[in-house]
């Protein structure tokens, strides 16, 4: 193609992105469109280069390039600010702000799970109500005093353990958020299954003997990957109570206004399963260290984690 219909088919494209790069209040396009246009952009310089047109739109279009490149990943610094931001005042504010629906999913979670654990030191055979022959017979494996990595079978790696636990995490707290739609049925219901499920485990494995090793290995992720649950279970509530009283409101607008506050308690609860995720890969599996100093730990994440939800952010506007 000769670089006058090179140059007509794509001015328009190349002015709109100019502007963008001039006026930032007033944008030509969408920004979710500039890495596209720029990546675009790019192309079309890598083209006139090649083709040897006119040093005069080579230099135009590599000046573009470069206010495009500079603007790209300034814009990628800010956001990268606003998400530390977010996590260092943000969301503890938030987490207070929606007080009622995590003290109601705290309730629903650690309700049940602290229960199992009282009922099963008594009657330690109600364990096969809750749990498959399979599963036992595995958990004991994992947390027998002899294993070498504790909660771990002993062809895994840390690092596949490390992704295993991810997406462990990420489909427990999609299905107890996701359950909010079902008019919090759904939430209720994944809060209390998973409460009873690891009360039973942790009170099982404590009345027969493997208390050391079970509590030794999960105290150091407890506290990110619990109440990342109960946050996922507060999120899924809040639109659970949008779609059963949404006020003056249609169902749809309340849903949509319910939406903003809980889609940002789950970005927050994202994070803090990536985080057990990484604890429990590296750090829980780890028969080194006496037990008095991983409960220590796993007690110093829990004082840690109730001070930020309970402190941070005081003294700062809500954004």
């Amino acid at each position: 193609m000769r670089q006058a219909p090179f140059e007509a088919a794509h001015a328009k494209e190349w002015q709109e992105f100019e502007l963008f790069l001039e006026s930032k209040k007033t944008p030509p396009f969408d920004p979710a469109q500039m890495p596209e246009r720029y990546r675009r952009l790019c192309y079309a310089l890598a083209l006139a280069q090649d083709r040897r047109y006119s040093p005069d739109l080579v230099d135009r279009l590599n000046r573009l390039a470069l206010r495009g490149h500079h603007a790209l990943y300034e814009n990628r610094r800010r956001q990268s600010g606003r998400v530390v931001e977010f996590m260092l005042g943000g969301f503890p504010r938030l987490v207070r702000a929606e007080w009622r629906v995590v003290a109601a999913a705290a309730l629903l979670f650690f309700g049940p799970l602290a229960l199992l654990i009282a009922v099963l030191q008594v009657h330690p055979e109600f364990v096969h109500y809750l749990l498959a022959p399979e599963q036992i017979a595995q958990f004991h494996s994992m947390y027998d005093p002899g294993n070498r990595r504790l909660g771990m079978r002993e062809a895994d790696d840390s690092l596949q353990m490390f992704g295993f636990y991810i997406w462990n995490n990420v489909r427990i707290g999609f299905q107890t958020f996701a359950g909010g739609l079902a008019f919090g049925v759904g939430s209720i219901w994944f809060l209390g299954a998973n409460g009873v499920i690891i009360g039973a485990i942790a009170g099982y494995l404590t009345q027969v003997g493997y208390g050391e090793t079970f509590w030794s290995f999960v105290a150091g992720h407890s506290s990110p990957e619990l109440l990342a649950i109960v946050l996922s279970g507060a999120a899924g509530l809040r639109l659970g109570l949008a779609l059963i009283a949404p006020g003056g409101l249609s169902r749809k607008a309340a849903l949509m206004a319910a939406a903003k506050p809980a889609v940002r308690l789950m970005y927050g609860a994202a994070l803090m399963f990536m985080l057990a995720a990484f604890v429990e890969a590296f750090w829980s599996p780890l028969t080194e260290l006496p037990f008095e100093v991983k409960i220590g730990a796993g007690l110093a994440g829990w004082a840690i984690a109730l001070a930020y939800f309970l402190l941070a952010g005081r003294g700062h506007a809500a954004r």
